[in-house]
């Protein structure tokens, strides 16, 4: 018995169109579930890389910084004050008068600030510290900064100044705040209320951008 053929090879061509249809359909059905996982996109999700790992499940606690250990000039131990100043020594020629006001000025750090006060005991204010020190070496100095920027020698500028010159501070042409020059760029003063008598920067900073001027008391015996 003979299989009739149509002409042009259409069997074959029918039986290549089902093949399709079916590959299709299977292709179609095994796509579902990834589409439901991600409906709004159509696309299947990306697979993580195989490189990222999940992040432990606690973080070690981050040891705190204790507040001493920052510090700023004006806000240094009072001990690394005194240590640092104790070792300062006087340039060869200054006179003895300027050495007592060194050493009686370092010995006041840490006294507590209080207005009006004029003594180890009672505290100091600015003021009050300048004149209880050139006392010592019996040069009174009127009470209030102001008055005190009257007394001695000025002095030229900054790059002038020597120890135990006495600086002066204000705003507006107005002196209200005094201190002890010690060297090396910085002065020793009682700064204000919640403050104790300490060592500050004339070059830098706050005190630096107030500087008015300075006058010489102590010139020699």
């Amino acid at each position: 018995m003979k299989t009739a053929h149509l002409p042009h090879g259409h069997t074959t061509q029918r039986n290549r169109r089902k093949f399709r249809l079916l590959l299709v359909s299977l292709l179609s059905l095994a796509s579902l579930p990834l589409l439901a996982a991600n409906p709004a996109s159509g696309k299947a999700p990306e697979a993580a890389p195989a490189s990222v790992t999940a992040p432990p499940a606690s973080l070690p606690a981050l040891a705190p910084v204790a507040p001493a250990a920052i510090a700023t000039p004006d806000t240094a131990p009072l001990a690394a004050q005194l240590e640092a100043l104790q070792k300062a020594t006087a340039p060869a020629g200054t006179t003895s008068l300027v050495k007592t006001v060194m050493q009686r000025a370092f010995s006041l750090l840490g006294t507590p600030y209080r207005y009006g006060g004029n003594s180890p005991e009672g505290g100091f204010d600015c003021s009050g510290l300048v004149g209880y020190v050139f006392r010592t070496i019996g040069i009174d100095l009127p009470r209030v900064s102001g008055a005190m920027a009257g007394q001695g020698t000025p002095v030229a500028n900054r790059d002038a100044l020597a120890e135990g010159d006495l600086v002066f501070f204000g705003r507006r042409g107005h002196i209200d705040h005094v201190g002890i020059y010690i060297g090396n760029g910085q002065f020793l003063h009682a700064p204000r209320t919640g403050r104790d008598v300490t060592v500050s920067s004339l070059t830098s900073g706050y005190w630096a951008q107030k500087f008015m001027e300075a006058r010489r008391l102590a010139k020699g015996d």
